[in-house]
């Protein structure tokens, strides 16, 4: 089952011609993701590798070859435009890996996108994995800048503000032998597209994943948000980790939406919401994996 993505999952990526885009193309390429197109305005009748066609526009390359998922590797300046084309194109999910794309713009696209079939993850994001079945749990669905081979296919849902900490629980995960069903990173970015709401009732529904890592930062109140619904509505296991926990009040730390401002969203008050919802939560990041063994007893 796993959630968004499998290995049957058809894929295209916005800027396939960039460094960044085309080097993150061929690393999804080489964990067996079907990746069957690229887009690249002014490069159409192209290919990537020498097997990857490349189309001028989104809608072209999901008429010609059935995608349902882009990867969106586009500037900033570009990158809303981007996500609208996809969204006009009807794809099922957009996955924004730019970082940096101005607030107006998002808030532009969170209202164009109202009522529209496309899930947005992110901007401002390290992507989504399915690990797969196969050696070293290639050929599953890799998209965006997340490292492969650090999954390893099993039953445990991560869903993640923060890139690097997600590859952390991954790489405590793998290392104490408990797979993962699938691994979001929905980004830190103050206005995005996917909550940790959203990915936990997910995986709540999804009888692949037995046990959930969240991991979450400093600013907003998502996570509490999340953790109040999961106490009342989620019986799997769940381990939690939020950082942050040193910041002083109104200074930014990392992501844009990572503030503390107006005596919300300290990571006090989240762990303590993660708490009363039974959520183990742990004590520093090398805590995380551990931290889901605890909850699963």
């Amino acid at each position: 089952m796993a959630i968004l993505v499998d290995e049957n999952t058809k894929v295209l990526i916005q800027g396939i011609t960039g460094s960044f885009g085309g080097r993150h193309a061929q690393l999804s390429l080489d964990y067996g993701t079907q990746l069957v197109a690229g887009v690249t305005p002014g490069k159409g009748g192209q290919t990537f590798g020498g097997s990857v066609p490349i189309f001028d526009t989104v809608e072209e390359a999901v008429a010609e070859t059935g995608a349902t998922v882009s990867a969106i590797f586009v500037p900033p300046p570009f990158a809303a435009d981007a996500i609208l084309e996809s969204v006009d194109a009807g794809v099922d999910l957009a996955v924004a890996i730019t970082e940096g794309i101005p607030v107006m713009d998002m808030m532009r696209v969170r209202a164009a996108m109202l009522g529209s079939k496309t899930r947005l993850i992110g901007p401002n994001c390290p992507g989504v994995v399915t690990p797969g079945l196969g050696k070293d749990s290639h050929g599953g669905c890799r998209i965006g800048i997340a490292p492969g081979y650090i999954h390893k296919r099993g039953k445990v849902g991560v869903v993640s503000r923060s890139g690097t900490l997600t590859y952390e629980a991954v790489y405590q995960l793998t290392n104490l032998g408990l797979g993962q069903s699938t691994c979001v990173g929905i980004g830190g970015d103050p206005i995005n597209g996917t909550s940790h709401l959203d990915i936990m009732k997910m995986f709540n529904e999804d009888p692949e994943t037995e046990a959930i890592i969240m991991i979450g930062e400093i600013g907003g109140t998502a996570e509490e948000e999340a953790a109040a619904w999961a106490k009342d509505n989620c019986d799997k296991p769940i381990a939690g980790f939020i950082a942050g926990a040193t910041a002083p009040p109104g200074r930014r730390m990392g992501h844009a939406g990572a503030i503390v401002s107006g005596g919300m969203g300290t990571a006090e008050a989240k762990m303590e919401a993660m708490r009363d919802a039974g959520i183990e939560v742990a004590q520093n990041p090398s805590d995380m994996g551990a931290a889901l063994v605890r909850a699963m007893g």
